[in-house]
This record gives C-alpha cells, structure tokens and sequence, in this order.
C-alpha cells in the first residue's frame, strides 16, 4: 500500500498534470469504488463542468479540489491515476475516468478494485469519514515530540502496531515504520509504553526524517509502485530492513531477520535493535 511519501509523490506529480483542467465528463466503469454518494450517477454530475484548482493530501489520502467540490481518494494496494489522451485505449483495470475539456483524460487503474472516493462540499472534507478519524500529520506542529510521548506512555501495545494506527499517527505504514524503528535502535515488539524518554525523542526525530528523505526520493518502489507520470522511487535503494530478510545489516553485518508483529511482516536488525 503507497505510504506517506509515494501519495505525496503522487500529489506533486499530478500537480504538474491537471491543475486548471475542467471536467467535461465521467466515466465510471466499478462503481463500488464511490462511496459517497451513494448514487454514482449524483457523483458524476455533481462533477460534470468542475475544475480541478489544487490538490491536497491528508495522510495517504488525495484530495482534490473542485470549484464546489473535494474528491477524497484513497489508492488502498494497487490504485493508480496517469493522464492520457482520449483516443488512447483504455485497459480493464480503468475503472474511473475523468475526461476533460482539453481532451485529455485522468484515469484511475486498480488491480484489486480496492481504492475508495469520497464526494464533499467543500469545506466538510474533513467532518466526516474517512478524514475525520485520522491522527496528526507527522510533519504538522500537532505531531511533537511531547505529543508522541504521550501516546507511547498511555499505549499497552508494541510499538510497531501503536505506530500503524492511523488514528495516533497518518500517513506511516509498514515500510517506514519498519525503517524509523531501526534507525532508533528500538525492536517493534516492545511495548510502547516501556519506551525510555530518550528513545521517544529519538523514533519522533526518526520517523520525520525517514519520511522527509523518502520524499525527496519520490518514495519507495516496492513491487508496482509507480508516481503519475510512471516513474518508480528510488528510496527503496536506501532501506536498512524492509524486505531485506537474509542480507547482512549495513550497521553491523547481522543478518536481517523477518518477523511477524501485530499481524504484519517486520524486518529487524537483532543486533541493531532492542
């Protein structure tokens, strides 16, 4: 599932490929993809005529703003957009398109049909699901250092799975939580709550700068990953742990084990991390 830095990757690109575009239709092929409304037809024609002014993200989801209208859209495992020219054929795993007044069309791809879009007024994006549930973003003032402290010490839990929890913390998933917990020295099996202050301050500092070099590398490519204009990250070349199960840890030489946390795949250095 795209993480923090590939939905931002993702933003940015489409920045650069729709902004000022104006919908002249929709095309919309799975219609359990929308989910609010709950008619697709109120969904298409709500849009029809709309131009796409900016786009946002709120953890790993888009939001694209309209005149009237917010599209909150979350690619889930395999959700994809590019921009096409109309005459180009589509595949049957195009299962929304938006098709503009230009002649160009935004096509949505999704392999497990798992993706969501939401419709609002708006302004109301962020009052109801799915946005509303969602904790601080880790790059916003609400996210500090005492905050996180607060929430380790109150979790009885490991801190793998306390990190997962969109609630507590948005936008951090598998890879990242994988990689900020090594480079703070910190096995994810232990209970956040056990956590030292100093450790704390140490996966806070850890956690925005894994983050922030992903970025900077258009994020990770892991398996089908790729930005909207069909370019693959390059972070992937920097992980210390994540899917690196049997190589030797770049810190110490120990072999990366792979272990189940929570019901996830988790890469550690057992040497590395206590």
């Amino acid at each position: 599932m795209p993480e923090l830095p590939e939905v931002e990757t993702v933003r940015r690109t489409l920045e650069q490929l729709v902004i000022g575009k104006t919908i002249q239709a929709v095309d919309v092929r799975w219609a359990k993809i929308i989910k609010e409304p709950d008619d697709v037809q109120l969904f298409i024609m709500n849009i029809i005529g709309q131009t796409i002014h900016s786009i946002g993200r709120r953890g790993k989801f888009l939001i694209f703003y309209l005149d009237h209208y917010a599209i909150v859209s979350h690619l889930r495992m395999e959700g994809r957009y590019g921009l096409y020219p109309n005459e180009e054929p589509t595949d049957k795993h195009t299962h929304v398109i938006f098709r503009f007044t230009d002649g160009s069309e935004l096509r949505y791809r999704d392999v497990r049909k798992f993706g969501t879009m939401h419709l609002f007024n708006v302004g109301e994006e962020f009052s109801g699901l799915p946005l509303s549930q969602l904790g601080p973003e880790p790059f916003s003032e609400e996210f500090s250092s005492s905050y996180l402290k607060n929430v380790v010490k109150k979790a009885d839990r490991p801190i793998k799975a306390l990190l997962l929890d969109q609630t507590r913390v948005v936008g951090l998933g598998n890879i990242y939580v994988d990689e900020a917990l090594f480079r703070a020295g910190i096995h994810p099996e232990r209970k956040a709550k056990d956590l030292k202050d100093k450790e704390i301050k140490k996966l806070y500092h850890e956690i925005k700068k894994t983050l922030q070099e992903a970025i900077d590398q258009g994020g990770t490519t892991i398996r089908s990953y790729v930005n909207s204009q069909g370019q693959i990250g390059m972070f992937q070349q920097q992980l210390y742990v994540y899917g690196r199960t049997g190589e030797n840890c770049l810190s110490c030489g120990q072999p990366i084990e792979r272990l189940v946390v929570s019901g996830r795949g988790t890469h550690i250095c057992p040497n590395c991390q206590s």
